[in-house]
């Protein structure tokens, strides 16, 4: 999967996706509840594999498609911690 230069959390991709539809009906037909989702769109929680495929039903999409952005996003963000030296283990 190529790196992406600062990937937008998913949540502002589902924010988008979702449109005018309010986020107490859209968790009631993905079968979540409406903190659930709206955690999600707020950027405060990830998408789990279960909601990929959720959100992939819902909109027509792949499961692929949302936990790769999330694994995009994530990837970035722990790119940007400082990490201890760690010595190459060879085979």
């Amino acid at each position: 999967m190529a790196s992406m230069h600062n990937p937008p959390h998913p949540g502002e991709v589902l924010r988008e996706y979702l449109g005018n539809v309010t986020i107490t009906d859209a968790a009631a037909r993905l079968g979540v509840g409406r903190v659930t989702l709206q955690r999600i769109v707020s950027g405060a929680a990830g998408i789990s594999p279960d909601m990929a495929f959720r959100l992939a039903a819902a909109f027509g999409t792949s499961a692929e498609l949302w936990a790769g952005m999330q694994l995009q996003y994530d990837l970035h963000q722990a790119s940007k911690l400082k990490r201890p030296k760690i010595e190459r283990i060879a085979a």
